[in-house]
């Protein structure tokens, strides 16, 4: 919580002392290793959860290409946010976890760079158009699938260091 006589965009570095928006100076930042990731879910009804478990969908292998989908989505990632920095990713990995239980998919991303800034916007970004590509792939069987979720699990690097979160979040 910012004191009482701060103006509440004080403590966030993507707008100016004026509160106006702008990309952050990275410039004078140390270049480190660092490391994101995120996950989400996509819950479906469980006819369209067999679809993609059994890779019978009408459109293909749906977690294939979804799995392209998220590492190109991590790297268009400064296309689609405005401040976010355009950024030479080392690494992009797509996991995704089946739950029949639940009729659910989990993505997971983790993204790699070496830079002056963080990837969270990368990881989450790739499990954001992953997931929308599930659902784009079978809408037609099911359009009330729902995207949940969607949240970072760590980021490692830079001045900040390390960031977990918590297992009951």
């Amino acid at each position: 919580m910012n004191p009482p006589d701060k103006p509440p965009h004080a403590s966030l570095t993507h707008f100016d002392a004026t509160g106006q928006a702008h990309m952050v100076d990275v410039g004078a930042k140390t270049e480190t290793a660092r490391v994101a990731r995120a996950q989400g879910h996509i819950r479906m009804a469980p006819a369209t959860f067999e679809l993609i478990a059994t890779g019978s969908a009408k459109k293909g292998d749906v977690l294939g290409i979804a799995r392209i989908a998220a590492i190109q989505g991590a790297k268009r990632s400064s296309d689609l946010i405005p401040l976010c920095h355009p950024l030479a990713l080392t690494r992009v990995a797509a996991e995704f976890t089946l739950d029949p239980a639940l009729h659910r998919v989990a993505l997971e991303v983790t993204a790699e760079t070496v830079g002056r800034t963080g990837v969270e916007m990368e990881a989450l970004t790739a499990v954001a158009v992953g997931l929308l590509t599930i659902y784009d792939m079978c809408k037609a069987v099911d359009r009330g699938m729902v995207i949940e979720d969607i949240r970072l699990l760590e980021k490692a690097g830079g001045k900040s260091g390390h960031w977990l979160a918590n297992a009951d979040e």
